[in-house]
């Protein structure tokens, strides 16, 4: 596979020159890749429909997955590290945050300054974390301001969680849409792919 600079809906990425994006990378529609930026193998960085907007000195680790859409944006600042195999969707992270392998960010979610969120930490959609703080390995912040919860809390956290609005923040549908509506509009939205162009 050879590195992928992709013009998608019309938009081609925007890359610093100091910045560096490896053979096996993906960088997809409108991203701005900040000064010194690293972008590592197999990495997936896609704006569909919305934009991606990379501070100065961060490093996306190998696997990490970022992608924006319509009404979630994505803002990393400055300092900021992707760990390896790190979803991170339509989410604001603040200068100084440490995202580890595994985390997943959902859309809505805010990280302020210098918050950490350890392997396979969840940060639930609409869900504002404080400058500073931490999600423990496999703990679960839901809410704002959030809750940090341990997995084996399941019906703490879905009681929070209830009221973010999962299904419409991610999905665009209202709660209790079935299986072929979700992903009948899926498939539709992802077809806009079929007109990408590799620029680099």
């Amino acid at each position: 596979m050879v590195r992928m600079i992709v013009r998608h809906r019309g938009c081609t990425p925007t890359i610093d020159p100091t910045a560096t994006v490896a053979p096996t990378a993906v960088v997809s529609g409108d991203v701005t890749l900040g000064p010194g930026v690293r972008v590592l193998h197999g990495a997936v960085l896609t704006a569909e429909d919305g934009r991606i907007a990379v501070g100065a000195d961060v490093v996306v680790m190998e696997n990490a997955v970022v992608k924006a859409r319509k009404g979630h944006d994505v803002e990393i600042g400055d300092s900021v590290v992707i760990g390896p195999h790190v979803h991170l969707n339509g989410a604001h992270v603040g200068d100084e945050c440490f995202i580890a392998t595994g985390a997943a960010l959902f859309p809505g979610a805010v990280l302020e300054h210098g918050c950490e969120v350890r392997i396979r930490g969840v940060v639930q959609v609409n869900t504002t974390l404080a400058a500073g703080t931490v999600v423990p390995i496999g703990w679960i912040a839901v809410g704002t301001p959030a809750s940090t919860l341990p997995p084996d809390q399941h019906e703490e956290v879905w009681a929070i969680q209830q009221g973010l609005d999962f299904t419409g923040t991610v999905y665009g549908v209202e709660r209790g849409a079935s299986m072929r509506e979700i992903v009948r509009g899926q498939s539709d939205f992802y077809a806009a792919h079929a007109d990408d162009v590799v620029v680099g």
